[in-house]
Parts: C-alpha cells; sequence; structure tokens
C-alpha cells in the first residue's frame, strides 16, 4: 500500500461546487456546471447546451462522474447569457443557498429496465423535492438510489445508499470510512421522507460528508422506529415482512402492483452495466426482444465539443431516441428502435467510445493543462497516448489514471497505475491514489517507455525507487 502524503493547499482542493449563477475560475475561463433532472435532457435541451456552449464558451463540453455537464471557456460577459439561456430550457440552478443543485444520482438505465425491482426515478424524484427544502446542506451531498436489476451504481461514493433488496422494498445505508453502514429496510413509498429526515439530521452536524462522521455521530442520526415502516433493526436482524402485517405488503403483492402500474419500458438483450469493467464496456446494439434497443457510448475521458452534441442530438430523433442519458461513466444511453440502433452507433463512433475493448475505457483522466489552473500537463493528450500503451493491461481488467495534480478530480480512488502531474512531470502511483506518495518521478515518455515494455501484469514491478 502506498504511504499517504499531505493534501494539496487548501485553495487547490477539490469541493469546488460549480453551477450556472456561480461559476468556477478555471485555466481556460470559468466553468459552469449543468445539473440535468435526475441526469436525463431532451433533446431540445441537449442542442440548447450545445449552443451556449458555443455562444458563451470556448465550445468544449465536460460530461461528469455525477451524470452532470461542464460548458468550459465562459467569461464573464458571457457568464449572464449562459445561465439564461440555459434556465429558460429548464436547465436553470434550482438552489441559491449553497445546497446541492442534484441530490440523486441514479442509473441510466432506471425506466427501462424490466429487471428493476423499484421504481428508481419516482423515488430520486421525491428524494429531490423533499431534500431541497433541507438546509444547511453541503453541496456534494448525494443520494444514490439503485433500483435493482441492471440498475446498479456499484462505485459511486454516495453519503446516503438506497438499494433495492427486493420488489418493493429497499435497503438504506450511510457511508462510512469503508462500506456503508445499514440501516434497515423500508417499502418503496416510505424511502423518500425517511431520507429526508436523516439528510435534515446530517445538516446540522456540519460534517461535509456523512462519511466523515464519527461512529456515534453516525448512530445517532434518526431513522423511523420500527412501528413506522422499519423491516430490519439498525443492528441487522431481519424482520420478513408478512402479507397483512402493518406497514408491509407481501411480496406478492408488491410485484402485482408494480407490474400493473406500466411505469417501467421493456429492456432489450445485451445491456451493460454502469461501471464496466474495460474488458466488457458497452454492448453492441440490443437484438430485439423488447420495445427500444439500448446503447450506451462514453465521451473519451469526459469531453465533447458542442458540434459532437449536436450531432448527436440528430442521430438520436431520427433514431427514435425520446431523450438522453448522462452516465456516470461520462457517457450517455439512448433508447432507441431496434432496427435503427446499429446505424446509429455507427454514425456515433466519431465522436464517442463505441468499441467495447477500447483501451481509452480503462483509463481516467481530467481535464488538465491548459484547461485547469492546477494542471501542469496536458492530461488528455498523454491520457490517450497511455491507453494504446496501456491496451494489454486493460484486457485484463486492469485501470490506469492521468491526474494533473494531487487532487484526483477525474478519479479520487485507487487504480492499478496512477500518473500524477506536477511541473511538468508525473508522479507514478502503483495500485494507488492521487493522494498516494509517488514510487518515483518519470516524464511521460519515460513512463510509456516502462509500460510499452513490460512483460509482466504487476505494475508495481515496473515502477519503484532504485537504490
Amino acid at each position: 500500500m502506498s504511504a499517504r502524503r499531505a493534501l494539496p493547499a487548501a485553495p487547490s482542493r477539490r469541493g469546488w461546487c460549480p453551477g450556472l449563477d456561480r461559476p468556477m475560475p478555471t485555466g481556460d475561463g470559468l466553468l459552469a456546471r449543468i445539473h440535468p433532472p435526475l441526469g436525463i435532457l431532451s433533446l431540445a435541451q441537449l442542442c440548447a447546451v450545445a449552443e451556449a456552449a458555443r455562444l458563451h464558451g470556448n465550445g468544449h463540453v465536460d460530461i461528469t462522474a455525477r451524470a452532470n455537464l461542464q460548458v468550459r471557456g465562459v467569461t464573464e460577459a458571457t457568464r449572464g447569457p449562459l445561465a439564461a439561456a440555459l434556465t429558460q430550457a429548464g436547465l436553470g440552478d434550482r438552489r441559491h443557498d449553497g445546497g446541492p443543485q442534484r441530490l440523486t444520482l441514479t442509473s441510466p438505465l432506471c425506466g427501462l429496465d424490466p429487471e428493476a425491482l423499484i421504481d428508481g426515478l419516482a423515488l430520486a424524484a421525491r428524494i429531490e423535492a423533499l431534500g431541497h427544502s433541507v438546509a444547511p446542506l453541503p453541496a456534494k451531498t448525494l443520494v444514490v438510489v439503485e433500483a435493482g436489476g441492471r440498475c446498479t451504481l456499484p462505485d459511486a461514493e454516495a453519503d446516503i445508499h438506497v438499494r433495492a433488496v427486493a420488489t418493493g422494498l429497499t435497503e438504506i445505508a450511510l457511508a462510512t470510512g469503508a462500506a456503508p453502514c445499514p440501516l434497515g429496510v423500508w417499502l418503496e413509498g416510505e424511502v423518500p421522507e425517511v431520507v429526508a429526515a436523516l439528510l435534515a439530521a446530517f445538516a446540522m452536524t456540519g460534517a461535509r460528508r456523512v462519511r466523515d462522521l464519527s461512529d456515534a455521530e453516525r448512530a445517532a442520526l434518526p431513522p423511523p422506529s420500527a412501528g413506522e415502516g422499519t423491516l430490519r433493526s439498525r443492528g441487522g436482524r431481519d424482520e420478513v415482512p408478512q402479507e397483512g402485517s402493518d406497514g408491509a405488503r407481501s411480496g406478492s403483492a408488491l410485484h402485482e402492483g408494480l407490474a400493473s402500474s406500466g411505469r417501467r419500458a421493456p429492456l432489450s438483450a445485451g445491456l451493460r452495466p454502469d461501471r464496466p469493467s474495460p474488458t466488457r464496456g458497452p454492448p453492441s446494439p440490443a437484438e430485439g426482444g423488447g420495445k427500444a434497443g439500448v446503447i450506451a457510448v462514453d465521451a473519451p475521458f469526459g469531453r465533447v465539443t458542442a458540434d459532437a452534441l449536436l450531432r448527436l442530438a440528430a442521430v438520436a430523433e431520427e433514431a427514435g431516441a425520446p431523450d438522453i442519458r448522462l452516465s456516470p461513466s461520462r457517457g450517455v444511453v439512448l433508447a432507441v428502435d431496434p432496427l435503427r440502433a446499429a446505424g446509429a452507433l455507427a454514425r456515433l463512433a466519431a465522436d464517442f467510445i463505441t468499441a467495447p475493448d477500447d483501451p481509452r475505457r480503462a483509463v481516467a483522466a481530467c481535464p488538465g493543462a491548459p484547461a485547469c489552473a492546477s494542471g501542469s500537463t496536458p492530461t488528455h493528450a498523454d491520457a490517450a497516448r497511455l491507453a494504446e500503451a496501456f491496451r494489454p493491461f486493460a484486457a485484463r481488467g486492469l485501470t490506469a489514471h492521468v491526474s494533473g495534480c494531487a487532487k484526483g478530480c477525474a478519479e479520487p480512488r485507487r487504480r492499478d497505475l496512477t500518473l500524477v502531474g506536477s511541473g511538468g512531470r508525473y508522479g507514478v502511483v502503483p495500485n494507488g491514489a492521487p493522494g498516494d506518495a509517488p514510487a518515483e518521478w518519470l516524464t511521460i515518455e519515460a513512463a510509456l517507455d516502462r509500460v510499452r515494455g513490460a512483460q509482466t501484469a504487476n505494475l508495481e514491478d515496473l515502477f519503484r525507487t532504485k537504490p
């Protein structure tokens, strides 16, 4: 395990959450973040973002790991027109108290997967509505809703985890420094109020994230008592609901109720999980088996151009997609006419990653220099070169990260190989995170030579301090 080093100086730490009304200064101007409700945009809204980025920014747009969008290159003169244009499109800031503009994260497959156990979108929308009135809520607060089936987000760093465990039943868990701590299981309809109560209690602690709470502080957060819908105690003792009991419906009754609601559209065969291994990636277009084919593509290192978004909107419309669903893998998901799916995927290949074995899927990268004021290396260009050299490792399921500084904005967690830029060189951290102490410092050329000449999958043997 790599030794931990000191965090960057306070002005450069992660934590700033820009919006449209309060953009963030960075290397290429102001960065304005857009928070589409539930991570879904209409085709008209996508076109509005593209036009706004072209008119009021530098034409570059980021897709973030929380399924939001960022317009880059905004100026003091254009920030007002940008916010006005996107507010008119229904994408304006919703909070002005410093709280989270978007509180929840769901899988882009929610509403498309017939194997889902709950209505993830409806649940998230209700949590958003209740959470809007909770203050002072830290800007980075996140509630992840996993609806079951293929609608999972195993890698999301949430404060509160809501996970379907059976039809109509959800487990609520709190973030810790390790695995989430489960509080119990509730009926689907009770979850928003439970989450709102937890959020209100968390807001009063003054902590930045739930994982920062002590065990005693976390234990003091108030879930409802067993008489108010809890199906399992905080201690973990199962209390299986019986048909006809207070506060619970039988599994079959819940199933019949959800099945008869008609809420979820069919999911075609061949869908991928939200965060696949690099060797799996997005599938080929679904081959029938439902009313819609689903295709998933990723933006190279999360970056697209305004023109690429306009082309995406055109392809989506021609393929019959009703909307654009942003993905935590920094891409998009489209539900299309299965007969048009192959053609749509082929047309998107010029702007997005479509091949399952593309090694860029295995490499995360932040904007770097010159786009980010904290970066000293051209991370996107270097990451593209690393991805090609890393191809044999990616095929084995290994991952890498090229970070412009120790903040690790693109991926704060451990990767099999992390390169951390500083002063034009990279600190090499095998099996570590951007904040870990590097084994050695190399130029990008030297690092690439090591990877290209590798005869082993043990990256720690490639990079280690020489005596």
